[in-house]
């Protein structure tokens, strides 16, 4: 087996995340986790309500932040927008540990998704490794990288499912440190976890003279067979 060209490694890794992302969405919670704790240990009014306000305000600034440093708006708006969701949920029940509900519940869509694009056929790694890299749906016709990306969507799977393990509990317990905890250190390191893995999970998929996910191998439509006058099927 030949060894992946840097490039292509590298890519992979920036394409399924890095560590941007992964201070982007623990900042807010380190807020509302933090507020809320000393606000509840001053007897503040609404620790909730405060903590709640403080992750929002906390993701604006992330977001103004991103965006002065010229990264996609439809990423940072839709980060900001997970905050306000989650900050908005725990506003609404008066409970600090729902602020979690919200990624409770996506983790578990996210598991059946990718499970779900594994049997179909339409693996989610794939999906967005292909939108990445301009190819749309031509690594589907490569039947080994399509292989590849169904085994390495496979460690996508595992690892929220990893994730909602380790949430429930602590969830169910209205343990809010430990939350906020776990979401901080926990959930990028699988992230991260899960990008080392997915590229020998795919890699094992393909033959060694393989150009690799940049370059799909698509066969060649088949000529047009002549008729009987030596005019073209295609009339």
């Amino acid at each position: 087996m030949t060894t992946p060209e840097p490039d292509t490694r590298e890519s992979l890794r920036e394409i399924l995340g890095g560590r941007r992302g992964a201070v982007d969405a623990s900042v807010p919670v380190v807020a509302f986790v933090l507020v809320w704790l000393l606000a509840g240990a001053l007897s503040w009014w609404s620790p909730v309500g405060i903590a709640a306000g403080a992750a929002i305000v906390a993701g604006i600034g992330v977001a103004c932040w991103r965006l002065a440093r010229g990264r996609r708006p439809r990423a940072v708006l839709f980060g900001l927008l997970g905050v306000t969701v989650a900050a908005l949920v725990a506003l609404y029940t008066g409970r600090a540990e729902d602020f979690f509900l919200v990624q409770i519940l996506s983790n578990v869509a996210s598991a059946l998704a990718w499970a779900i694009s594994i049997v179909v056929r339409w693996p989610l790694l794939g999906v967005i490794v292909g939108l990445a890299l301009g190819q749309k749906t031509r690594w589907r016709r490569d039947p080994d990288l399509l292989r590849g990306y169904q085994r390495a969507s496979w460690v996508w799977v595992a690892q929220y499912v990893v994730r909602v393990a380790v949430f429930v509990p602590l969830y169910q317990a209205e343990w809010v440190f430990a939350l906020g905890a776990a979401r901080v250190a926990f959930s990028p390191a699988l992230v991260a976890l899960s990008v080392v893995l997915s590229w020998p999970a795919l890699r094992s998929a393909l033959p060694a003279d393989h150009p690799g996910i940049r370059h799909p191998r698509v066969a060649d439509a088949p000529p047009e067979a002549p008729t009987v006058d030596g005019s073209s099927t295609n009339g």
